[in-house]
């Protein structure tokens, strides 16, 4: 049976020490499979890839003039910018899954489509961790394995300040070398963009979407992962970490 951890606000060493401390846990045998929802403290916050160095990927003093954290995440992938969105982290053994990492990203990925679709959202997959609407870029996601388990974790974009975007970004680690700026932005929607739809519904959306066809049951951190946050919340937060490159 799943466990659901339902919608909660953290900074973002504790986003990424809870998901990181439920891995573990799931891995050892002490914990179900989990899924888990959740927003990041406002101003918002960075996570960059676990192989990025945050000095190429961000403007460094610009996030500490906004107050935006930086986090490096355990999972790959590239910098993101967290502000308003929902984002989601499934822990489960590999089992659980298509083998493979295409087919895992499909599977998970399709969780987030099905919630859409109960916003009237019509929402496509673009390999290999994308989630795009009308050809925009809404959702993306990032994974690891170890231990025999996936730990998958990606946003949800609601709102989307472009602007705070770009300032904490560095335009040429978007990829956008050899491209207008505009380009990028005209490559990314949220929620709000396509439906008037409330935060809250999108959670009730994002919530069915990884449920249906599951037997779950709502839960919360067991003691076990509380005692494991706790010693890997200074990992997260320290300077080591998050700018070892």
């Amino acid at each position: 049976m799943w466990r659901i951890i339902g919608l909660e606000t953290r900074n973002a060493a504790d986003n990424m020490a809870i998901d990181d401390a439920i891995a573990e846990c799931v891995a050892s045998g002490l914990s179900p499979p989990t899924i888990r929802f959740y927003m990041w403290r406002e101003p918002g916050a960075v996570s960059i890839g676990r192989f990025q160095s945050a000095a190429d990927e961000l403007d460094i003093e610009a996030c500490r003039r906004l107050g935006i954290e930086i986090v490096r995440r355990r999972t790959g992938g590239g910098a993101v910018f967290h502000d308003s969105e929902i984002t989601y982290s499934v822990a489960a053994p590999e089992w659980y899954f298509s083998p493979g990492i295409h087919g895992s990203y499909h599977e998970i990925c399709s969780c987030i489509i099905r919630g859409l679709s109960y916003l009237g959202i019509k929402a496509d997959f673009r390999p290999i961790n994308d989630v795009i609407v009308n050809g925009k870029k809404i959702s993306g996601s990032a994974q690891t394995r170890r231990n025999g388990v996936i730990l998958q974790h990606g946003t949800i974009l609601y709102g989307l300040d472009r602007q705070k975007m770009f300032t904490v970004l560095r335009p040429s680690r978007l990829k956008l070398s050899d491209k207008p700026l505009s380009s990028f932005t005209d490559g990314v929607t949220c929620v709000k963009e396509v439906t008037g739809a409330s935060i809250e519904q999108l959670y009730e959306a994002l919530l069915r979407g990884f449920t249906r066809g599951k037997e779950w049951r709502l839960g919360s951190p067991t003691e076990n992962e509380l005692a494991l946050t706790k010693a890997m919340i200074k990992k997260y937060e320290s300077g080591e970490w998050n700018f070892s490159r």
